[in-house]
């Protein structure tokens, strides 16, 4: 190696350590700071939140976060309203819808924040009137008991049956129907369609994706 180039990335690697040594004496420091006192409000303070983050789970595990369930037409203003956060899926018995509910199976486990449903849209012709859904697979995207959003299909997946799970997991977090770390998805994204109430009234025919 060039001389040169050696005491270049030997600065630069002192430069690295250095900022580090600087970061760790900075945190030593503020530790040093904190007396007993403060120690403790810090302690408690973080029981705190670990208890009402232990409470929320509970309360979403009662409400079947967690698992990809299928419920009727009769019991999904029950689960909306119950539910901040509800991903549902109309489906019925093809591939592609089949292709949708092996991603959202393991979404459903990894994002407890969020209720994961599937209503067979065929032996639902209230919901999916009322909702407009005419392309299976369709997933309506549901915050504060307003569909706020859908994936229709697999248009924006690709095109095709063969996109990733972190793919609709990213166009999901997206539309902030689920959090990434707990924490709100910072992509900003403006609905493909008009914001509509569960209870509102609308026409539609069925059809299965291409």
């Amino acid at each position: 190696m060039d001389e040169t180039v050696k005491q270049i990335l030997e600065k630069q690697m002192l430069t690295v350590a250095k900022a580090v040594e600087d970061k760790i004496d900075e945190e030593i420091s503020a530790l040093d700071r904190l007396d007993l006192d403060d120690i403790e409000v810090l302690r408690e303070r973080r029981i705190q939140q670990m208890k009402k983050m232990a409470e929320k789970r509970n309360r979403w595990i009662s409400l079947g976060h967690g698992e990809y369930s299928e419920i009727s037409e009769k019991d999904f203003f029950a689960a909306v309203k119950a539910s901040d956060r509800v991903v549902c899926h109309f489906y019925r018995e093809n591939w592609p819808c089949r292709v949708m509910d092996k991603h959202l199976n393991i979404l459903a486990k990894q994002h407890m924040e969020t209720r994961f449903l599937k209503i067979h849209a065929e032996k639902s012709p209230f919901l999916t009137e009322k909702l407009r859904i005419v392309v299976l697979p369709t997933l309506a995207l549901v915050k504060q008991t307003k569909v706020e959003d859908y994936v229709v299909g697999f248009d924006e997946l690709g095109g095709s049956d063969d996109f990733t799970t972190e793919e609709l997991e990213e166009r999901l977090s997206k539309a902030q129907v689920i959090f990434f770390d707990g924490e709100a998805s910072s992509h900003s994204l403006k609905p493909t369609t008009v914001k509509r109430s569960v209870r509102q009234s609308e026409t539609s025919n069925l059809s299965d994706s291409d």
